[in-house]
């Protein structure tokens, strides 16, 4: 039965090939072909819209075959023990624990990320903030020494005024005590 499946699937590949070779040389469909094979007839149906179409009749196996060919099962599943049973789920439970544990590991490290750059944010806002107050203490020094001096400038000018009209007061006296 294993021989006759496998030559069955050999010669439906073949056939693919086939038809198609036949259809380049033999344009017309021919309804009364019939091609022969060892374990099978192949007969064409009609042509439908999506391609051709062939009905496939496998001849029954010939008491000649060798009967030993079968066709192979998958193997049946043995039954499991108890320890097997406890094995997998120990694996299961590791591969858990350990998807887990990356998990987790992942998550630290994007929360160490994110604190770095939090710090590193308050870091620079705090020394921007210094810079900031240093630059207006400096302006603000500055501003006050140049008032300051200002004002003793202003001042020493008055000074200077006050002792020139003393000056011109003294004169005129001493000029009307002349004239006297």
């Amino acid at each position: 039965m294993a021989k006759t499946a496998i030559a069955y699937k050999e010669k439906m590949k073949e056939l693919s090939v086939l038809s198609l070779i036949c259809s380049c040389f033999y344009p017309e469909s021919r309804s009364n072909l019939v091609c022969e094979f060892e374990d099978m007839e192949v007969k064409p149906i009609n042509k439908r819209t999506s391609g051709q179409a062939f009905e496939v009749i496998l001849k029954p196996p010939s008491p000649v075959s060798d009967a030993s060919y079968s066709i192979p099962y998958p193997p049946k599943k043995r039954d499991m023990s108890l320890e097997d049973i406890q094995k997998k789920l120990e694996a299961a439970e590791d591969r858990r624990r350990s998807q887990e544990a990356q998990v987790l590991k992942a998550l630290a490290e994007k929360r160490e990320h994110e604190r770095d750059v939090l710090l590193k944010a308050i870091e620079e806002n705090s020394n921007f903030s210094k810079i900031a107050e240093e630059k207006l203490n400096l302006k603000m020094e500055q501003i006050k020494e140049n008032r300051e001096a200002y004002l003793a400038a202003i001042m020493e000018r008055l000074q200077e005024k006050e002792r020139h009209a003393v000056v011109v007061r003294r004169n005129k006296e001493l000029r009307e005590e002349l004239l006297a």
